[in-house]
Protein backbone atom coordinates (compact mmCIF):
# COMPACT_ATOMS: atom_id res chain seq x y z
CA UNK A 1 0.00 0.00 0.00
CA UNK A 2 1.06 3.57 -0.63
CA UNK A 3 -0.41 6.99 0.03
CA UNK A 4 2.25 8.88 -1.92
CA UNK A 5 3.91 10.31 1.20
CA UNK A 6 7.71 10.49 1.28
CA UNK A 7 7.92 7.54 3.70
CA UNK A 8 5.54 5.46 1.57
CA UNK A 9 7.54 6.30 -1.55
CA UNK A 10 10.73 5.17 0.18
CA UNK A 11 8.95 1.92 1.03
CA UNK A 12 7.86 1.59 -2.61
CA UNK A 13 11.48 1.89 -3.74
CA UNK A 14 12.59 -0.72 -1.21
CA UNK A 15 9.68 -3.03 -2.13
CA UNK A 16 10.69 -2.82 -5.78
CA UNK A 17 14.26 -3.73 -4.88
CA UNK A 18 13.01 -6.58 -2.68
CA UNK A 19 10.74 -7.88 -5.49
CA UNK A 20 13.56 -7.64 -8.04
CA UNK A 21 15.86 -9.69 -5.78
CA UNK A 22 13.11 -12.27 -5.15
CA UNK A 23 11.97 -12.33 -8.79
CA UNK A 24 8.50 -11.43 -7.54
CA UNK A 25 5.59 -9.36 -8.79
CA UNK A 26 4.15 -6.38 -6.88
CA UNK A 27 0.59 -5.13 -6.64
CA UNK A 28 0.59 -1.47 -5.62
CA UNK A 29 -2.48 -0.33 -3.69
CA UNK A 30 -4.01 3.05 -2.90
CA UNK A 31 -6.81 2.91 -0.35
CA UNK A 32 -9.21 5.76 -0.97
CA UNK A 33 -11.62 7.22 1.56
CA UNK A 34 -14.71 8.29 -0.34
CA UNK A 35 -17.42 9.89 1.69
CA UNK A 36 -21.08 10.72 1.33
CA UNK A 37 -20.69 13.89 3.38
CA UNK A 38 -18.04 16.51 3.98
CA UNK A 39 -17.49 17.79 7.51
CA UNK A 40 -16.96 21.48 8.07
CA UNK A 41 -16.70 22.62 11.68
CA UNK A 42 -19.48 20.89 13.58
CA UNK A 43 -21.81 20.32 10.63
CA UNK A 44 -21.87 18.07 7.61
CA UNK A 45 -22.55 18.96 3.99
CA UNK A 46 -24.16 16.29 1.87
CA UNK A 47 -24.19 18.14 -1.44
CA UNK A 48 -24.07 15.40 -4.09
CA UNK A 49 -22.12 17.46 -6.62
CA UNK A 50 -19.47 18.47 -4.07
CA UNK A 51 -19.08 14.85 -2.95
CA UNK A 52 -18.75 13.62 -6.55
CA UNK A 53 -16.05 16.23 -7.16
CA UNK A 54 -14.27 15.28 -3.93
CA UNK A 55 -14.39 11.56 -4.79
CA UNK A 56 -13.21 12.23 -8.37
CA UNK A 57 -10.27 14.21 -6.97
CA UNK A 58 -9.44 11.29 -4.64
CA UNK A 59 -9.55 8.91 -7.62
CA UNK A 60 -7.27 11.19 -9.64
CA UNK A 61 -4.68 11.44 -6.86
CA UNK A 62 -4.72 7.66 -6.33
CA UNK A 63 -4.22 7.00 -10.04
CA UNK A 64 -1.27 9.43 -10.20
CA UNK A 65 0.38 7.75 -7.21
CA UNK A 66 -0.16 4.30 -8.72
CA UNK A 67 1.18 5.42 -12.13
CA UNK A 68 4.37 6.67 -10.47
CA UNK A 69 4.80 3.35 -8.66
CA UNK A 70 4.20 1.43 -11.87
CA UNK A 71 6.78 3.50 -13.75
CA UNK A 72 9.40 2.87 -11.05
CA UNK A 73 8.73 -0.88 -11.04
CA UNK A 74 8.79 -1.20 -14.81
CA UNK A 75 12.06 0.79 -14.99
CA UNK A 76 13.55 -1.72 -12.53
CA UNK A 77 12.26 -4.66 -14.55
CA UNK A 78 9.71 -5.70 -11.93
CA UNK A 79 6.28 -6.93 -13.03
CA UNK A 80 3.47 -5.10 -11.30
CA UNK A 81 -0.24 -4.42 -11.11
CA UNK A 82 -2.07 -1.52 -9.52
CA UNK A 83 -5.25 -1.41 -7.52
CA UNK A 84 -7.29 1.38 -5.96
CA UNK A 85 -9.91 0.38 -3.41
CA UNK A 86 -12.47 2.56 -1.68
CA UNK A 87 -12.84 1.86 2.01
CA UNK A 88 -13.77 3.72 5.16
CA UNK A 89 -10.82 2.04 6.83
CA UNK A 90 -7.54 1.85 4.88
CA UNK A 91 -6.30 -1.17 6.83
CA UNK A 92 -9.36 -3.13 5.70
CA UNK A 93 -8.66 -2.22 2.07
CA UNK A 94 -5.03 -3.31 2.48
CA UNK A 95 -6.02 -6.70 3.86
CA UNK A 96 -8.78 -7.14 1.26
CA UNK A 97 -6.40 -6.30 -1.59
CA UNK A 98 -3.73 -8.69 -0.32
CA UNK A 99 -6.31 -11.44 -0.05
CA UNK A 100 -7.80 -10.65 -3.46
CA UNK A 101 -4.43 -10.92 -5.24
CA UNK A 102 -3.32 -13.85 -3.09
CA UNK A 103 -0.27 -11.97 -1.85
CA UNK A 104 2.51 -13.84 -0.09
CA UNK A 105 3.47 -10.78 1.95
CA UNK A 106 2.23 -7.24 2.61
CA UNK A 107 5.14 -4.79 2.38
CA UNK A 108 4.25 -1.47 3.98
CA UNK A 109 5.72 1.58 5.66
CA UNK A 110 5.34 2.65 9.26
CA UNK A 111 6.00 6.07 10.71
CA UNK A 112 6.92 4.43 14.00
CA UNK A 113 4.73 6.72 16.10
CA UNK A 114 4.59 5.78 19.76
CA UNK A 115 2.67 6.88 22.83
CA UNK A 116 0.13 9.69 22.61
CA UNK A 117 1.00 10.52 18.99
CA UNK A 118 0.21 6.92 17.97
CA UNK A 119 -3.08 7.02 19.89
CA UNK A 120 -4.15 10.27 18.24
CA UNK A 121 -3.00 9.50 14.70
CA UNK A 122 -3.72 5.79 14.82
CA UNK A 123 -1.62 3.31 12.95
CA UNK A 124 -2.82 1.62 9.81
CA UNK A 125 0.29 -0.55 9.95
CA UNK A 126 -0.54 -1.70 13.47
CA UNK A 127 -4.11 -2.49 12.41
CA UNK A 128 -2.85 -4.52 9.44
CA UNK A 129 -0.41 -6.36 11.71
CA UNK A 130 -3.22 -7.11 14.14
CA UNK A 131 -5.87 -8.25 11.65
CA UNK A 132 -3.98 -9.78 8.73
CA UNK A 133 -3.42 -13.49 8.32
CA UNK A 134 -0.89 -12.68 5.58
CA UNK A 135 2.67 -11.93 6.75
CA UNK A 136 3.51 -8.21 6.95
CA UNK A 137 6.96 -6.77 6.29
CA UNK A 138 7.24 -3.29 7.84
CA UNK A 139 9.64 -0.71 6.42
CA UNK A 140 10.76 2.21 8.62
Amino acid sequence: PTDGSPLAQAAVARAISFAREANAQITFLCAERHSSSMYLGLGAITDGRAMREFNAAEDSVAQKILQQCEQLARAAGVACDTLALVSGEPYEAIIEAASRVQADVIFMASHGYRGVKAMILGSETQKVLTHSTIPVLVYR
